[in-house]
């Protein structure tokens, strides 16, 4: 079932003979539960790509649907409370609060939402980033690995309806790299979220269902896989 919609989305920086075209006519579609690796160069317009799609980076011309909801046509407002419920986003650094702990960190969306904590989906997500015993841990207690455990557990507490991934292993080493994709594509697996990740790294890109290669601004390939790995 078709989940994102893009039509046509352009990013240009700049003006006249200065002016970049980061994002040049991209259009794709993407099916709920999906797991799908966006790749490029540095500077292809990959990661504009995402950040678009996050409502975090506003293009220059758009048409984004995600679960049928067009993402540009609602006030800041509600654009912001569609970020934080219906969107799970992760960067390459991790972004914690560092005075506050693992859970404070994880369940930071929940409460400026006003809402009352799932202690039930929290003690699941804690186990299954393996922080059970870290909850009272602040950042600066924590390993690299286990500080983007606790972003993506950040990401996944409000329930989101799409997972959205830029270069989340970028800081890692080969180790802690793959124990993040491998929880991230349980995660998709388990609560059926459509996961969309920013790699520069073909060995994690072939582990998705499907490859959409980035080029100047443009979608220049787009390869379904086989079966999932």
């Amino acid at each position: 079932m078709e989940f994102l919609n893009v039509e046509n989305l352009c990013k240009a920086y700049g003006k006249g003979d200065n002016q970049v075209l980061a994002l040049d006519h991209v259009s794709l579609t993407i099916d709920k539960g999906d797991f799908t690796a966006i790749i490029g160069t540095s500077g292809s317009g990959k990661s504009t790509l995402l950040h678009a799609i996050a409502g975090v980076d506003v293009p220059t011309s758009r048409k984004i649907y995600l679960d049928g909801q067009d993402v540009y046509a609602q006030s800041n407002e509600k654009l912001a409370i569609f970020r934080r419920r219906q969107v799970g986003l992760i960067y390459q650094f991790h972004n914690l609060i560092p005075t506050l702990n693992v859970v404070e960190n994880i369940t930071l969306p929940i409460l400026m939402d006003q809402r009352k904590v799932n202690k039930q989906r929290l003690n699941e997500l804690l186990e299954l980033l393996g922080l059970e015993d870290r909850r009272t841990h602040l950042p600066n207690q924590l390993s690299g690995g286990q500080q983007q455990r606790v972003a993506i557990g950040r990401a996944l507490m409000n329930a989101p309806a799409v997972m959205l991934a830029d270069e989340p292993t970028g800081s890692l080493d080969s180790r802690n790299g793959q124990e993040i994709i491998r929880l991230l594509k349980e995660s998709n697996r388990a609560y059926h979220q459509t996961l969309i990740l920013v790699t520069h790294d073909e060995n994690i890109a072939l582990q998705a269902d499907r490859i959409i290669t980035i080029a100047d601004g443009q979608v220049v390939r787009d390869n379904r896989q086989g079966a999932r790995r």
